[in-house]
């Protein structure tokens, strides 16, 4: 691989997505990014879409299809057309069995991605984030910030959020350098918070936000009436579960065995909103 190698970024307009390609530019790396709606198009459940964005590169980034995941079918594609390293996004806890409470979590879409590139021969890394702390600032959560009430089925739980732009820089040592091949990085922020002192960081911050905690079927319906579509709002009341009984209250070192830093907190996070 050189310099002058276009690194295809696969889900280059979402949140990790568009982090790692603007880091690549600003490091003078070409970045093809590849989405839905992006200028190379690459369409998860079109895979008629996925050898013009695959062909010419030897590096990408990929960021599944939760909703249909077909990773395993992409690393054969990608393997059959010379690439040689993948870093792909995965997620902490899809390797433990006790995660869900109401299904096994063993044969999900992460894990077969993460086991189809583990066997794939190419370099590979995986990176293993616990929760976005961007999903309160430019995601889910966010019409809730704005609303000033935190109104989610987690009460005393905690998770050490983790800010993606860690998660961008992470993938990025991982596609352009060498020593994190054959790795595995799960990565938290440096503390767990409470939702209630995710509100007080925000509160401190100049935007004043409470935490109020509701049942999973208050949740629900509350999101259906907000406008969000039933099965999405049943999704994230199942992805909530974990965290409501504390699985993702542990720290994880990824971003400080990656990069020699520590990770940025919820704080870090919100002084660079804007």
């Amino acid at each position: 691989m050189t310099n002058t190698d276009p690194i295809l970024v696969i889900g280059g307009t979402g949140t990790t997505g568009r982090r790692v390609a603007r880091l690549l530019a600003e490091r003078g790396r070409a970045a093809r990014v590849a989405s839905r709606s992006a200028a190379h198009r690459f369409d998860w459940t079109d895979p008629a879409t996925w050898d013009a964005a695959l062909k010419g590169v030897r590096t990408a980034y990929v960021v599944p299809n939760d909703a249909d995941p077909r990773t395993p079918d992409l690393i054969d594609a990608a393997r059959a057309l010379g690439l040689e390293r993948l870093v792909l996004l995965s997620a902490r806890g899809n390797d433990d069995p006790e995660y869900y409470t109401d299904r096994p979590n063993l044969d999900n879409g992460h894990m077969q991605g993460e086991k189809a590139l583990a066997g794939s021969g190419l370099e590979w890394t995986v990176l293993r984030p616990t929760w976005f702390a961007q999903n309160f600032t430019d995601g889910f959560f966010t019409p809730m910030v704005e609303a000033g009430d935190l109104r989610l089925p987690v009460h005393g739980a905690a998770c050490p959020y983790v800010d993606a732009d860690d998660i961008a820089e992470v993938a990025v040592a991982a596609l352009t350098g060498d020593g994190h091949q054959g790795r595995t990085y799960e990565m938290s922020g440096p503390r767990p918070l409470t939702l209630g002192e995710v509100a007080e960081a925000f509160t401190a911050a100049g935007t004043p936000v409470a935490h109020t905690p509701v049942t999973e079927e208050e949740f629900i319906a509350e999101r259906v009436a907000a406008g969000i579509p039933e099965e999405v709002a049943l999704i994230w009341a199942d992805v909530m579960g974990p965290l409501a009984r504390g699985r993702e209250a542990h720290l994880s070192t990824g971003v400080e065995d990656a990069l020699g830093r520590p990770p940025r907190s919820l704080e870090d996070t919100l002084s660079r909103r804007g």
